[in-house]
């Protein structure tokens, strides 16, 4: 990858070597990192990530937009209706 990128990892934790994520953020090859997930969840206190200034961590909250929160409403509400109208969706047999 080119030098100074930015990784964001929103997805899953251990997509990302957190060791291999720490040198290259203190040698530059990434300029930043935005974590909303980490592995281990939660990181050590010791892990340098903690301490990286070019590092943000996030409490695992990117669903959380606004966007987000409406269509899992929207999901919730209509499934009880379907459930209710004697048509179950989203079934696990």
């Amino acid at each position: 990858m080119k030098d100074g990128v930015i990784l964001i990892n929103n997805a899953r934790g251990p997509l990302v070597d957190s060791d291999a994520l720490s040198r290259a953020l203190k040698s530059g090859k990434v300029f930043a990192a935005g974590l909303d997930v980490t592995d281990p969840e939660p990181l050590p206190i010791d892990s340098p990530l903690i301490s990286s200034p070019n590092c943000y961590i996030t409490p695992h909250i990117s669903w959380a937009a606004r966007e987000s929160r409406r269509r899992l409403i929207t999901i919730g509400f209509e499934n009880a209706k379907a459930f209710v109208e004697g048509h179950p969706q989203n079934v696990i047999a």
